[in-house]
């Protein structure tokens, strides 16, 4: 029997009334030298459960290859939770949406034949079950029902708003049950019938996701099925950000006050999120819904009760309010926040560029059509796709349809122009003699995979460019991940190319935020950490977050790949974020 058991009206937890109040703070966006921070920091908020999804992505960036170390060390997570006095909920996806890269599937099963997402397919679910038996290894032996301290584990996640197939569902709810989940389950899904109907699984528990009108919205709960506690398993309490956007904020007191009003209808709760923290690297997501491809940023503060850094905000110490309102008084608090240092700036050097190391550092795949990003098992990162043309052509105009993200387009080695879904595409013409050749290079950014909607499973790549109505065939394409682009020694002038620079630390090593003032667009290494992209361009971010643990007291190296040109160049190190 589940440590967790419910009736129509309340939760109960070894048989006593229980109301779970939990936050969700993602392991994998949090340096591990912190979750014990982050933790605390709920738990004295009078908070009892700690919520995460689980990225199977990064868990399994190549079929087969497993990686559950350092920041992606799921079961010291839920152990030091366990410490911190803390219960979890495990949210395992395979889909886990989360503004996280293609929703945390890997992008290998875009090349699976035969593989449909998200369905009852022999393929997809077979990988489901590869991954799983790996994870459930974690996950069994601490199901609270055995001494651990999991009380839920969620099946697929806000499924109605995806699809219909309770095939599927119901055989990954078996799925999870014969691998060892003892625990109660869970659905998640919007406040509407039609979602409710559609994700909800026989045998789990319906919970319901919303960001205000808690009344409301527990009553299309409790009208679609009046047999379950109210519980919603995200509360939005605050919002992510695209690059483009205005920085998302929202009023401490009307967060509290839902908050007051979720408690005193009797319903239990997970914040969404109570620490964003950081989309490191390149594994933010990004939203297309029909007509506006919008990637994520770098930041994931969510403008969430702690701060990306960790800090207590004002909804920190209004939702701790609360909790002494309707649970008793707290202890006093005795965590903050973690210290913040300016380290000052400096101009790093120019290491090299690509145009004039490209050809050093891979061979390129030849092809008569260009493959995608998928075909050629190019996870993250860039891709740079070349063919030669002769003419002659009169003005003729390039056109690149098949492209899904950001493409920089050069002619001859000289920039012709940004094309970039949903924000600019410059118009790239092409004039050539008789006989007259030229390169053609159009450099690709993979800026993240959607994560939610009808374009999940998007494909990365150019299709076949084509000039006017004629398609182009034979290209060179080469796969640039980052360590490759950060190993640039060739200075050929111009864009893109790699700095690199040093920042000396003296005496006690704190967190910091990096401006890369002058710098448009790229992404950051800090002693070979990818602390993510930056897009200074278009904003709201304008400091990368540089948590402590990434830095060493000594010498410590910064490189910074920039694609489209500087203006100062300058590297400042300031002890404020500026996320617009």
């Amino acid at each position: 029997m589940s440590v967790i058991t419910y009736d129509s009206e309340r939760f109960y937890k070894n048989g006593k009334p229980h109301v779970i109040r939990s936050g969700a703070m993602h392991y994998f966006r949090i340096p591990r030298e912190y979750w014990h921070d982050r933790l605390e920091k709920l738990y004295q908020c009078g908070f009892n459960t700690v919520e995460t999804y689980v990225c199977w992505n990064a868990h399994e960036k190549k079929e087969g290859v497993f990686d559950f170390s350092g920041m992606l060390d799921l079961g010291a997570y839920i152990d030091e939770a366990k410490k911190t006095g803390l219960d979890v909920i495990v949210r395992p996806g395979p889909y886990i949406c989360a503004e996280w890269e293609f929703g945390g599937l890997p992008s290998w099963l875009s090349s699976v034949p035969g593989l449909k997402l998200r369905c009852d397919n022999p393929q997809y679910l077979g990988k489901v079950r590869t991954f799983f038996e790996k994870l459930f290894e974690i996950l069994s032996p601490r199901m609270a029902e055995r001494g651990g301290n999991i009380i839920m584990l969620q099946v697929e996640n806000e499924y109605g708003s995806y699809g219909n197939d309770k095939e599927y569902t119901g055989k990954l709810r078996d799925m999870v049950i014969e691998l060892g989940a003892t625990c109660l389950l869970t659905t998640s899904d919007g406040p509407s019938a039609w979602h409710l109907a559609g994700g909800s699984v026989e045998g789990t528990l319906t919970t319901v996701n919303f960001g205000s009108n808690p009344e409301g919205n527990f009553a299309i709960l409790k009208e679609f099925r009046n047999d379950v506690p109210l519980m919603c398993s995200e509360f939005w309490c605050g919002w992510f950000d695209h690059w483009g956007d205005k920085h998302h904020s929202r009023d401490a007191g009307d967060v509290a006050d839902c908050y007051d009003r979720i408690l005193s209808m009797g319903g239990s709760v997970n914040f969404y999120m109570f620490h964003g923290g950081t989309n490191f690297g390149f594994f933010n997501g990004a939203n297309d819904e029909g007509s506006d491809y919008q990637p994520t940023l770098t930041s994931y503060d969510y403008f969430a009760p702690l701060t990306e850094s960790g800090d207590l905000t004002e909804c920190y110490y209004r939702l701790r309010e609360v909790n002494e309102k309707h649970f008793g008084p707290l202890q006093p608090l005795t965590v903050t926040d973690t210290p913040k240092k300016a380290y000052g700036s400096f101009k790093p050097a120019k290491a090299g560029t690509l145009f004039g190391s490209v050809d050093k550092l891979c061979d390129p795949i030849c092809s008569k059509v260009p493959p995608s990003v998928d075909e050629i098992g190019q996870d993250f990162g860039y891709t740079l796709y070349r063919t030669e043309i002769t003419g002659p052509c009169e003005g003729q105009t390039l056109f690149l349809d098949g492209m899904r993200d950001r493409a920089l387009v050069y002619l001859n080695g000289r920039f012709a122009g940004l094309i970039e879904c949903g924000y600019k595409a410059d118009e790239v013409k092409i004039t050539l003699g008789h006989g007259e050749k030229m390169k053609i290079d159009v450099l690709v950014e993979n800026m993240g995979r959607v994560n939610y909607g009808p374009k999940l499973g998007d494909s990365k790549g150019i299709g076949v460019p084509r000039i006017s109505l004629q398609h182009l065939f034979g290209w060179k394409t080469y796969p640039l991940t980052e360590e490759l682009l950060c190993m640039l020694d060739t200075d050929c002038g111009g864009f893109p190319a790699l700095y690199r620079g040093t920042l000396e630390i003296t005496g006690k090593v704190c967190d910091t935020f990096i401006y890369p003032e002058g710098f448009r667009h790229g992404f950051i290494r800090i002693n070979g950490f990818n602390i993510g992209r930056y897009y200074t361009d278009r904003g709201p971010q304008k400091t990368l977050y540089v948590p402590a643990p990434i830095l060493k007291s000594g010498e410590n190296v910064i490189e910074v790949f920039e694609t489209d040109g500087i203006g100062s160049g300058i590297i400042t190190f300031t002890d404020k974020h500026d996320l617009g």
